[in-house]
């Protein structure tokens, strides 16, 4: 039987840098793709996955994050304030832990599209069946690098036959994109370090041990950051049933 988290990390914090100047008076999160903003696309993929608790950090314009969150009744809904240190990917879920439990979670970036195939079964659903807590700190969702719409980058992980990651490191590209969603252990943050930091600090040390995994989506992504990724956005989505 499979498993999905009860609980997700919704990662909405950011400052939407790159969007500007859409986010000087909008958080990145509630920027409207094709009718529906980008965070109510995130939450919605993980309540039909089965997930009924999100946690949802807040900083840049977090007020209008919470007050719209108010209109959503098909999740319990949970505020992790970071109004007045911003504490990047790590310290967020770091800061946010007493509120996700115990169990391993879910934890998602909420400025990111994904569609499932289908016929097959969700991207979340995948994850959990894949997800072995006796031999994996974390199983991230990953993208084919020539298949991330939006992303130009040179790539992030390569994956071995038995699924663990390896960083690109030397080489000029890798095969797979990170994608931004994930289930992690809590255990993972143990002896993490405190404040700001990145969720990269930990990914190297639990590849070094061999415990980090991934699975590649069998649907669609798109990196929404900036302009351009979002007129791609919602030239794909447009008059789409999502």
């Amino acid at each position: 039987m499979i498993v999905v988290p009860h609980t997700a990390m919704v990662l909405a914090a950011g400052l939407g840098t790159r969007l500007r100047p859409l986010t000087d008076r909008t958080p990145k999160p509630l920027i409207p793709v094709a009718g529906r903003t980008l965070l109510d696309r995130c939450l919605d993929r993980l309540a039909e996955a089965g997930v009924r608790r999100a946690v949802v950090n807040i900083h840049w314009l977090g007020g209008q994050i919470s007050e719209h969150l108010k209109a959503r009744y098909d999740l319990e809904i949970v505020i992790s304030d970071e109004t007045d240190l911003l504490l990047e990917t790590g310290g967020g879920i770091a800061k946010a832990l007493p509120l996700l439990g115990d169990a391993p979670f879910l934890a998602v970036n909420a400025d990111l599209i994904w569609r499932d195939n289908e016929t097959e079964m969700s991207a979340v659903r995948r994850l959990a069946s894949g997800f072995d807590p006796a031999a994996m700190d974390g199983i991230l969702l990953l993208q084919p690098r020539e298949q991330a719409d939006g992303h130009g980058g040179p790539g992030d992980f390569f994956l071995d036959a038995d699924g663990k990651l390896q960083r690109r490191g030397a080489q000029a590209t890798a095969p797979y994109v990170y994608t931004g969603v994930q289930i992690l252990q809590p255990a993972l943050f143990r002896d993490a370090p405190t404040g700001a930091f990145s969720l990269n600090i930990l990914y190297d040390r639990t590849i070094a041990a061999g415990r980090l995994y991934g699975i590649v989506h069998r649907g669609s992504w798109m990196d929404v950051g900036t302009h351009d990724g979002l007129k791609h956005a919602e030239a794909m989505l447009h008059g789409a049933h999502d």
